[in-house]
């Protein structure tokens, strides 16, 4: 399976996104987030993959958030994906290049810092948000 290039916008309840509300998503996938802030051989090796779509599914794709908030060039799960054939050499590009038409947070620490600031009371946009993803996606627990 190859994964997809981002969308050309980052998705509704993207964590990196400045206008989604705080506590949506679980504190295991806020604490992935400010990882990618590091030095390139200090991140993690894996892609961060959007969360609209199931992670196994035909569908998914590299998270528009992810990409248009850190620097393509010093990705190192970027490198490591196209070395070992999960992206196509086009898809690392499209990654590369890609810029946000909607506001994202400066850093993955940023976005944590946000995410996890109502994770244990979610306000009422966050429960709907919530309820939204746990119709549409069948891999989440």
């Amino acid at each position: 399976m190859t994964t997809l290039p981002p969308a050309p916008r980052p998705c509704q309840y993207c964590p990196y996104r400045l206008d989604v509300p705080s506590g949506v998503w679980s504190a295991e996938e806020y604490a992935k987030l400010p990882a990618y802030d590091r030095p390139t051989p200090e991140q993690p090796a894996k892609l961060f993959q959007c969360h609209q779509h199931d992670h196994d599914s035909g569908r998914a794709r590299v998270c528009g958030g992810w990409a248009g908030c850190h620097d393509g060039d010093e990705l190192l799960a970027l490198r490591v994906a196209t070395i070992a054939g999960e992206i196509a050499v086009e898809t690392a590009q499209a990654i590369r290049d890609y810029a946000s038409p909607v506001p994202l947070f400066a850093s993955g620490a940023e976005a944590a810092v946000h995410g996890m600031r109502e994770i244990l009371n979610p306000g009422p946009d966050a429960r709907r948000a919530i309820d939204k993803i746990s119709r549409t996606r069948t891999d989440l627990t």
